[in-house]
């Protein structure tokens, strides 16, 4: 309904359209509001609300509310929504789910199986395995570090530049550097993979397409999340990120083999005292 919506948007009359606009933009509120404050929020009569529904080829209020309804449970926005100030609650919440569920289909489209396999081989055979990132992706770098030391890899996380550029620095062929940003700009882990990759290091970027970061490093896992970073700190690369960093964690531990169970279950006991027993 959502997309029918946007193509008939230029086709409406003015007042019509203002319905539109509203619908687009206050779908789960509009789901659930009367003939009365539809009318009011868009600026318009209430026969204009009844007339854009049957444009939309509904019989009627009830009717658009039904198919809008079935397009919001089953379907994924085609665009990303921005949350506006003027947002109810609802809004904000439907929204930022949205959004994110759009993010991921995204970038499960895009993301290479190529690319998966050929960093997931690196790491599968890695002597040692560093993940460097900055602000937000830095806390990134530490969740993989998290998931990759129990495959018995010596790992380690990096937040610092100063560390990043020192440590890079001491990687050699057989090692491998995983580099996380959204943007792939940042000068000082573009310098440290500069580092590694002197030394003879491979690097996997989880970063936006095109960038200086992709650019550089020897396999990219492409990442490229609609959102304003400029105003909020990164949310959906920040999802998009962690679920890449899975998908690799998952590849690594089936390219290890059985002999990997073992391991994690070591892990696991090691953790059994520290729990009340239920």
């Amino acid at each position: 309904m959502l997309e029918r919506i946007r193509l008939q948007l230029s086709e409406l009359s003015g007042a019509e359209r203002k319905v539109a606009e509203l619908v687009l933009v206050q779908p789960y509120t509009v789901m659930q509001a009367a003939v009365a404050d539809i009318a009011r929020n868009a600026g318009v009569s209430q026969p204009t609300v009844i007339r854009f529904c049957r444009s939309m080829g509904c019989s009627g209020l009830p009717d658009f509310k039904l198919k809008l309804a079935g397009s919001l449970v089953t379907g994924v926005p085609y665009v990303h929504s921005s949350v506006r100030p003027e947002d109810p609650t609802s809004e904000i919440a439907a929204k930022v789910f949205d959004n994110t569920v759009s993010a991921l289909i995204k970038c499960r489209n895009d993301v290479s199986p190529a690319a998966v396999a050929e960093a997931v081989e690196l790491l599968s055979h890695a002597k040692r395995v560093e993940f460097y990132g900055l602000g937000n992706s830095g806390i990134i770098a530490q969740d993989a570090q998290h998931k990759f030391f129990r495959y018995g890899i010596p790992t380690v996380a990096y937040a610092d530049t100063h560390i990043q550029a020192m440590a890079a620095s001491l990687l050699t062929e057989g090692d491998v550097l995983v580099a996380i940003s959204n943007s792939g700009r940042s000068l000082e882990l573009l310098d440290a993979v500069d580092e590694a990759l002197h030394g003879g290091a491979r690097v996997v970027a989880i970063t936006r397409g095109g960038s200086p970061l992709a650019r550089k490093a020897t396999v990219t896992l492409v990442a490229d999340a609609p959102e304003d970073a400029e105003t909020y700190s990164p949310m959906l690369s920040r999802i998009v990120h962690l679920v890449l960093i899975d998908i690799l964690a998952v590849g690594v531990a089936l390219q290890r083999g059985p002999g990997l169970i073992t391991q994690l279950e070591k892990t696991k006991h090691s953790l059994r005292s520290r729990r009340l027993r239920e």
